[in-house]
């Protein structure tokens, strides 16, 4: 039985993606079956770095209101969290609204890391010994929680923010930490998600575990998950935002909801920083189905966090095989934006409500022979999937041993 508490439902949602910032962009990019990875020439100058593909986000827009003054504070993976949440928040139709003040919205939202651009700038100083080029928003703009920070200053609020810096998984934590504060009657809104900047930095974290993709001659090929001819990750680039909100308050105010969130679950697996542990994955998938009071034959559909690498493919479908069994439908969304890191989890939490709600699900892209070696699954493929459910899963697992799963229920008011 799900547990006692104020019920949380999705009443908007944004991104800045590769695919594109509003869902029916990002459908039909989906339905074309095309991935947006594409070659970085800008990194040829890198000695050692071996990939060359990743998925920038498109470019976005930005109103007259982001101006010096307000945006003095942001490097780029700040400017894309606050863009995204006042997409988000306009979708909500609480742009303005009087719950954005007093307290009563927060912030739970998280990225690997600050803006790049100012960790140079510190990086230079103990290089060169100088100060030069350290301004008084420097940190700001470098620090793990600016994303959070920022998205707060920039629509006022003065509720409680938690900062989920925890990479892969910053995402899903964001909206799993906002989910329990709303149900613990702590919040009545939060913002809720994760935002990552792309950089070369970040790919040769993973080219040095010789877990980056080098088909540099055909990024429409990889990333390749749950293949038996993957060859490691595509790094990609974004920020995502879902607004979490009290039932009652969205009901009471007309609120569109796109879904209920009904179960989290998260661990670590306490073994090692970079190896994943098959049996806590499980667990944290189990955890959030007592969370959410559901059996497993009653989940339709699961986003799997399948990176395309060789041990996290393998540990996952064992995790979920272990869970599930094989009948449940399963996919990645990897293979369209590459790895988001600390926006992946929002991302693809909110590509699968929008999937539950349209009835069709993305397949994984370049899945054409599952490794024998990953546990027996009902991959989705080819050309998508015509599913209508009740109840959808999306797993992250992260380095440092953190796993997360949220489970997702459709709203009556988001039934035609």
């Amino acid at each position: 039985m799900q547990r006692e508490g104020r019920r949380v439902v999705v009443t908007g949602a944004a991104a800045i993606s590769p695919l594109g910032q509003d869902w029916p962009s990002i459908h039909a990019r989906l339905r074309s079956l095309r991935n947006a990875v594409r070659a970085m020439p800008e990194w040829d100058v890198y000695a050692g770095l071996n990939t060359r593909l990743a998925a920038p986000a498109e470019a976005f827009e930005l109103p007259e209101h982001y101006n010096r003054k307000t945006t003095r504070s942001m490097g780029r993976v700040a400017l894309m969290a606050v863009r995204a949440s006042e997409l988000a928040l306009q979708q909500a139709g609480l742009l303005d609204h009087p719950v954005l003040h007093g307290g009563r919205t927060g912030v739970s939202y998280g990225s690997s890391a600050g803006s790049h651009e100012a960790i140079s700038e510190f990086g230079r100083m103990l290089n060169s010994f100088t100060t030069a080029g350290i301004t008084a928003t420097t940190y700001l703009k470098m620090m793990s929680h600016t994303a959070p920070v920022n998205i707060g200053v920039f629509f006022g609020l003065s509720g409680r923010i938690h900062t989920t810096s925890s990479a892969c998984t910053s995402g899903s934590q964001g909206i799993g930490e906002a989910y329990e504060t709303i149900r613990a009657g702590r919040q009545t809104v939060m913002l809720a998600g994760g935002a990552e900047q792309l950089d070369a930095t970040a790919a040769a974290v993973f080219d040095t575990l010789y877990a980056t993709s080098v088909r540099n001659e055909a990024p429409q090929a990889t990333p390749r998950p749950f293949d038996a001819g993957r060859d490691g990750l595509v790094l990609g680039e974004g920020a995502c935002t879902l607004v979490l909100e009290e039932r009652q308050h969205a009901l009471e105010r007309g609120a569109p909801i796109l879904a209920e969130v009904r179960g989290y679950g998260s661990n670590s697996d306490g073994q090692h920083v970079t190896q994943p542990s098959s049996p806590t994955m499980a667990r944290a998938m189990q955890l959030a189905l007592d969370d959410a009071g559901l059996a497993p034959s009653q989940i339709g559909y699961i986003n799997a966090h399948g990176t395309a690498t060789d041990h996290g493919d393998i540990a996952e479908s064992q995790a979920t095989a272990a869970v599930f069994g094989a009948g449940v439908p399963i996919s990645s969304l990897k293979g369209y934006v590459g790895h988001m890191l600390g926006a992946c989890g929002a991302f693809e939490a909110w590509l699968s409500i929008e999937m539950m709600r349209a009835g069709w699900f993305a397949p994984t892209l370049n899945l054409d022979v599952v490794d024998p070696r990953c546990a027996p699954l009902d991959h989705v493929r080819g050309q998508g999937r015509t599913l209508q459910v009740d109840h959808v899963m999306s797993n992250n697992f992260a380095f440092g041993g953190i796993n997360t799963s949220l489970v997702f229920a459709r709203h009556p008011a988001t039934q035609d």
